[in-house]
């Protein structure tokens, strides 16, 4: 039997009385991209932190590469090879941006794939154009946009150099020119170009966003998510026709 990827089993996370998380699970493959997708409230944001152990859950497993990784530090996951970008971004404000991105560039996983000191700069650069932020590398973080600090956010992530990358609404903040720029990059990476090129081929993806039209043009496969419960789970052309889906973000009947 083949290892999966990335196995969730029986995730449950409760805050007080709400279960935000309910017995979540599912497989994904090291060559998928997939798109988490509900309504406000649904736990999306919730299951990504469990991933990353950002929140420890009530119950359930999760293995990565068949290594269980529920109870380990944060920073461990990420050396592990998993990476999250956030929609509360949390910049060193005071610092440039290029120097936001240099910082992860020198997590142990990064640092170990080349001679760190000469590839610093560069590499953070490389993270930078792929986000389409490198013409601001030497200003402060303080100024940058909603827009500019969510592509800035993808970059961290990047330097990092991850096999299964998390983003959290991607495209929020974002103009619809600067959108189809970041879905193509998105999509880019993950066949191993740009930053990407020191692998085989690039990171999976789970992918967490509202704007769906932009959502289905790069995955292959979409988890629904509802009152913290998979209700649906296909691709796009599936989910889009799915009348649970269609009655969670519409009400009844879709009216």
């Amino acid at each position: 039997m083949t290892q999966s990827f990335l196995e969730i089993k029986g995730l449950n996370k409760n805050f007080g009385g709400l279960r935000a998380v309910n017995d979540i699970g599912f497989t994904m493959g090291r060559d998928q991209i997939i798109g988490l997708i509900g309504p406000n409230g649904a736990g999306k944001t919730t299951l990504l932190r469990l991933i990353t152990g950002i929140l420890k859950p009530d119950a359930g497993s999760v293995r990565f590469k068949g290594k269980e990784i529920v109870g380990r530090k944060t920073w461990n996951i990420v050396n592990m090879g998993i990476a999250c970008t956030f929609q509360n971004m949390r910049p060193f404000r005071r610092l440039p941006i290029i120097a936001n991105v240099m910082v992860s560039c020198m997590c142990p996983r990064a640092l170990k794939r080349g001679e760190w000191v000469k590839r610093l700069e560069a590499k953070a650069m490389d993270a930078l154009e792929f986000a389409g932020i490198s013409d601001m590398a030497r200003e402060q973080a303080s100024t940058l946009s909603q827009g500019d600090l969510k592509r800035l956010e993808v970059a961290r992530a990047v330097a990092t150099e991850p096999e299964l990358l998390l983003l959290d609404e991607p495209f929020g903040g974002l103009s619809p020119a600067e959108t189809d720029l970041m879905a193509k990059s998105i999509k880019r990476l993950h066949k191993g170009g740009r930053f990407g090129r020191l692998h085989s081929e690039g990171p999976a993806m789970i992918i967490v966003e509202h704007k769906l039209h932009w959502l289905m043009k790069i995955v292959d496969r979409i988890i629904v998510l509802n009152f913290g419960t998979v209700i649906a789970d296909g691709t796009p052309e599936e989910i889009i026709n799915n009348p649970q889906v269609i009655e969670a973000y519409l009400g009844q009947g879709g009216k």
